[in-house]
């Protein structure tokens, strides 16, 4: 096995990821030493047998960040500092701390009434096509896909709609990584101390309140802290997934061909999507316990090992003759102790088939205004989404019955 790094940064990871991934797989094997940003180094796990291994082994691959052995290597100005900067929160927390985190944030979704979700997401998906649907075109990635998911998590944590409106665009502003994001990030912290100083004063029937009362104890700092967490990991990777079943259903004849029964597919393109274009690719992180060894390579305690999903997902050793549509042992959701709760695996799925099912019903020509090859996807190997996804349609009346 080659022993030189792998640099996760490039073209390479967005023109074709699966080829890319391929490559380094017959080079490398299945844990690649890769050098991200500024040169710090990780090991990158793409297989998925490997990746099973790490993430059902917390004795020997931990959560928490305070264990890394480069912290000396990351420059003040990393921008993949956000990615590992140890918070209190059920992200980096191990063992029982962990387990009491997970039990409230589960319970607490676990609440929220399904078929109430699914109205709260149609009437949400018409707000903001009454927005766009006039004219004869958008673009559906800014206009619809990214914004759909936090005006449904703002709903949860009990915002009325225009509270629910300012979340969404503070979290764009925050995930976008431009000029304002720092302040944005600073904002969010803001609003959510603000939400839970309200929900501990006068409670409600919501997510916020819900964890507030949980035998687990939040202090306001803790659940603070938590619910950006929550949010954050409901909102984008949820945005993406939509982006690309989107992109899949406009772009491949076996979805585009048959819009007119396109409730029937939809599920089985967020499944493919999954499989194939799963909203995170690399996750940080894990790191070693002690000296270990895995895939064959040599892992020192304390080395940080990044979680290839995508990878992972297209393993040969696994996907030989196995189809993706019905096949859900994919691993876009994770696994193991710290994989995203099942309660909110079953929102973001509905939230994402019913924004699709909309779009499709209430502007049923809509086609792509670009040829597919134009399309261009975020140049990030840890994100995969397109960057824009413009559309055409004939223009039809905003419906204005929400």
């Amino acid at each position: 096995m080659n022993s030189c790094p792998v640099r996760l940064r490039g073209p390479e990871h967005t023109v074709d990821p699966a080829g890319y991934i391929e490559a380094v797989r017959a080079e490398h094997g299945s844990v690649v030493p890769v050098l991200m940003d500024a040169d710090v180094p990780a090991w990158l796990v793409i297989g998925y047998r490997e990746l099973h291994q790490v993430l059902n082994t917390p004795a020997t691959f931990a959560r928490s960040s305070a264990r890394w052995n480069a912290w000396d290597r990351v420059p003040a100005d990393w921008p993949l500092l956000p990615m590992v900067l140890q918070v209190p929160s059920v992200l980096y927390a191990e063992g029982d701390d962990h387990h009491r985190r997970s039990r409230a944030i589960t319970d607490a979704l676990a609440a929220v009434d399904p078929h109430e979700l699914r109205s709260i997401t149609v009437r949400m998906a018409d707000r903001l096509i009454d927005t766009f649907c006039g004219s004869s075109g958008v673009d559906l990635r800014t206009a619809y896909a990214a914004r759909i998911p936090a005006l449904v998590l703002g709903w949860i944590y009990g915002l009325e709609d225009r509270r629910g409106d300012e979340l969404a665009a503070v979290m764009t502003a925050m995930i976008d990584g431009g000029p304002d994001a720092m302040s944005a990030q600073r904002d969010l912290m803001s609003r959510m101390a603000h939400l839970v100083a309200e929900r501990r004063a006068a409670p409600g029937p919501d997510a916020v309140s819900r964890l507030l009362a949980h035998p687990a104890g939040y202090t306001d700092d803790e659940l603070t802290a938590e619910l950006i967490v929550i949010l954050g990991g409901g909102n984008q990777p949820t945005g993406e997934w939509i982006g690309n079943a989107l992109r899949l259903m406009l772009t491949d004849e076996r979805f585009s061909a048959s819009f007119a029964g396109a409730r029937s597919s939809v599920r089985s393109a967020l499944n493919e999507v999954l499989w194939e274009d799963t909203p995170t690719q690399i996750q940080a992180g894990r790191y070693a316990v002690h000296d270990t060894e895995l895939g064959g390579r040599h892992i020192r305690q304390g080395d940080m090992v990044l979680l290839g999903l995508s990878g992972a997902n297209r393993d040969p050793g696994v996907r030989a003759g196995i189809p993706a549509e019905g096949n859900n042992a994919h691993l876009s959701f994770s696994h193991g102790a710290h994989r995203c709760p099942l309660p909110a695996q079953d929102i973001a799925e509905t939230i994402a088939a019913t924004a699709v099912e909309v779009l499709l019903d209430r502007l049923p020509d809509v086609e792509l205004a670009v040829a597919p090859q134009e399309l261009r996807w975020r140049p990030s190997p840890w994100v995969r989404g397109v960057s824009s996804l413009p559309v055409t349609f004939t223009p039809v009346s905003p419906r204005g019955d929400y």
